[in-house]
């Protein structure tokens, strides 16, 4: 396995329409867990996919050394197909039986080939990833979409890989098997080329390749460190920059200090000539010398002005256009010792089952409290926020909330007219805020120029979550308790630091469910609860 490669070479790929991705893109991805990262749309999936074969380039090569493994970030999985042939294991196991019923036909045996110990080691792995209790005759129909991302995973594992390529392994999961995968690849041994967003899972990398502008870099280290370096090469090139303008600035003052000191000395010499009363021709003679003089200075000056200001562009180039979001939202306020919402003994049906056993759970907020909710997948965490939100009623116990406003942003991030601009949108939520502090605002959320008069349906996830945020937080009035239902899902890194800086200038309560611990961590959660078989319980951050 020391010996597994991934080698790329000149690829150049475009969509049927001739927009192109990549054009004569080579890199290496050795032994070892590498994390891909990139903003949303530059590529990454499209790559893992040629690497893969599900793609073909128009130009170039890709060459896998050893067994490869693939899991996309939709599974092409259908939902009548159960565990086993999922994991393509249904034949081994038929074979298997076969014998065992006292069949020797040779066809058995070649079907087995060394894959005597298929179920042992299928149970282990299943265990491993938090499927131990599934059967192998189950249908996948019945599993959670975490459930069916694991299985994924499981069934690539089985072919022993050599090389394994993960898009977005840990989407749909819960905090419970998020951990679970972290230690399954953390024992696996080969070359990983892994999409992710989760940055507690980069953080387990051995390096990081940054795909920006059609190239790839690698940085050593993990995800944290990959951010330093990146941040310190930030700060080089912004130096930079900052002496490349200080360098335009002094040769264009030199270059008028050349041209003001060659007019002196042609006036000056045109003085002397009269004065000394020399023939006309000599004195023309001169005169051309001394234009010709003044035009070399002038073209010497322009040159080295043209040069620091190519420089400039290069400086510039190197610096990464990190936009952040800072705000100001005073309107938010919630005073520390006033209840925002109370539920007692609240009982909530979902589906067919009670969402909270015994006698119901109950839930105060109070003043500005930043809440995490966590939980497995199918808990009921969603519709609890939806009983804080009043879009869903107790069937027993009873909730009273305050007069200040509750904001619920869902998965969908449904709030917004799609039809209707972001500047539009701002102004059907803030409609007494004059339009000059509209189009500030929305600066201060990053919609410029023609980005404020797009219809937010023709958005990313990522601008859209910020339109929503910007229309939200800004409300009249503004919201003294936000509920928000996994923010981060399908955000690229850039924008979910858009959406922490947001978060932070915040200072109303919030109940957030997310499984993104970093994420939690960044926005200043001082509280846990956790839903779990029907009892909502006070914990601890993960960790701590």
């Amino acid at each position: 396995m020391s010996d597994a490669l991934i080698v790329v070479s000149n690829l150049s790929f475009s969509w049927p329409d001739d927009t192109p991705v990549f054009e004569d893109l080579s890199f290496t991805v050795p032994s070892g867990h590498t994390g891909l990262v990139a903003p949303n749309g530059a590529g990454k999936s499209t790559l893992l996919k040629l690497i893969a074969g599900a793609l073909r380039p128009a130009a170039g090569s890709v060459t896998v050394a050893g067994v490869l493994g693939y899991l996309p970030q939709t599974l092409p999985l259908v939902g009548d197909l159960t565990v086993a042939e999922v994991l393509e294991i249904a034949p081994v196991i038929r074979a298997l039986n076969a014998i065992e019923a006292g069949d020797a036909s040779e066809e058995h045996f070649t079907t087995i080939g060394n894959d005597w110990d298929i179920e042992e080691r299928t149970r282990a792995q299943l265990d491993r990833l938090g499927l131990g209790d599934v059967s192998l005759t189950r249908r996948l129909h019945t599993l959670s979409g975490g459930q069916v991302v694991s299985l994924g995973l499981a069934a690539q594992l089985l072919k022993r890989p050599d090389v394994l390529l993960l898009d977005e392994p840990t989407n749909n999961l819960d905090l419970d098997a998020r951990h679970k995968l972290y230690g399954v690849l953390g024992d696996w041994n080969g070359c990983l080329l892994l999409v992710s967003h989760d940055r507690a899972l980069l953080d387990r990398m051995d390096r990081i390749a940054e795909l920006d502008r059609g190239e790839l870099r690698s940085y050593g280290g993990n995800y944290t460190e990959y951010e330093e370096a990146v941040r310190a090469a930030r700060e080089v090139a912004e130096k930079n920059v900052r002496n490349a303008e200080q360098e335009v600035r002094r040769e264009k003052r030199e270059m008028q200090q050349a041209r003001e000191r060659a007019a002196r000395r042609a006036g000056n010499a045109a003085r002397n000539l009269k004065s000394a009363g020399l023939p006309k021709i000599f004195a023309g003679t001169m005169k051309r010398r001394a234009q010709e003089s003044a035009g070399r200075s002038n073209e010497t000056h322009a040159m080295r002005v043209s040069e620091a200001r190519a420089r400039l562009d290069e400086a510039g180039r190197a610096v990464r256009d990190e936009q952040k979001i800072s705000l100001e939202l005073p309107g938010t306020g919630v005073p520390a010792g006033r209840t925002v919402f109370l539920g007692e003994r609240m009982q909530v049906r979902y589906g067919e089952r009670a969402l909270f056993s015994g006698e119901g759970a109950d839930l105060a907020i109070r003043g500005p409290e930043r809440i995490a909710l966590t939980g497995p997948n199918g808990a009921g965490k969603s519709t609890l926020l939806r009983v804080i939100n009043g879009e869903l009623e107790p069937e027993g116990g009873g909730t009273r909330r305050a007069d200040g406003r509750v904001a619920y942003l869902s998965q969908r991030l449904d709030l917004l007219d799609l039809d209707r601009t972001v500047a539009e949108n701002l102004a059907a939520f803030a409609p007494g805020m004059p339009e000059a502090q509209r189009m500030n605002l929305l600066a201060r959320f990053l919609f410029r120029g023609s980005r404020i008069h797009l219809p937010v349906g023709v958005l990313s996830g990522g601008e859209r979550l910020r339109a929503t945020l910007a229309c939200v937080l800004c409300a009249e009035p503004a919201p003294q308790l936000l509920l928000l239902d996994e923010p981060t899902n399908n955000l690229d890194l850039v924008s979910v630091a858009q959406l922490e800086g947001a978060l932070q200038s915040y200072e109303g309560a919030f109940v957030v469910v997310s499984h993104d611990e970093r994420f939690l961590a960044e926005i200043g959660v001082d509280r846990w609860l956790r839903l779990s078989e029907g009892r909502l319980l006070e914990t601890g951050a993960p960790g701590a």
